[in-house]
């Protein structure tokens, strides 16, 4: 069955005043426990701002792009669901809960995995 990404970048939640944050969070976690009982969730959770370490394919460790100066990923959720149009409605619900618009991508099939 196929598996999605569902996320959003970091910041798209920066418009929600500190005084909804409750409100939001509750939301959010109602959409994340309907997902677990509905089967569908995977896994998936807020991505901490900060500088990415880079592995080399020869190992080699250096920092990566600075979140100030490039997009990154604020959360993300990893749903399995029959279709693509299924997809999109949980995204449709994350984005509801969270209050920011969601990217949806198919995660490519590994027949090894």
């Amino acid at each position: 069955m196929p598996r999605y990404l569902i996320s959003f970048d970091d910041g798209s939640m920066d418009h929600i005043p500190a005084e909804d944050w409750p409100e939001v969070g509750e939301a959010s976690h109602a959409v994340v426990q309907k997902a677990k009982d509905a089967g569908v969730w995977i896994f998936g959770g807020g991505v901490q701002r900060q500088q990415a370490a880079i592995v080399g394919t020869d190992g080699q460790v250096t920092d990566g792009p600075v979140p100030e100066t490039k997009a990154v990923i604020g959360g993300f959720a990893i749903i399995e669901v029959p279709s693509r149009a299924e997809a999109l409605e949980w995204a449709a619900r994350i984005a509801r809960g969270c209050r920011c618009a969601q990217e949806v991508r198919e995660i490519m099939y590994d027949p090894e995995s």
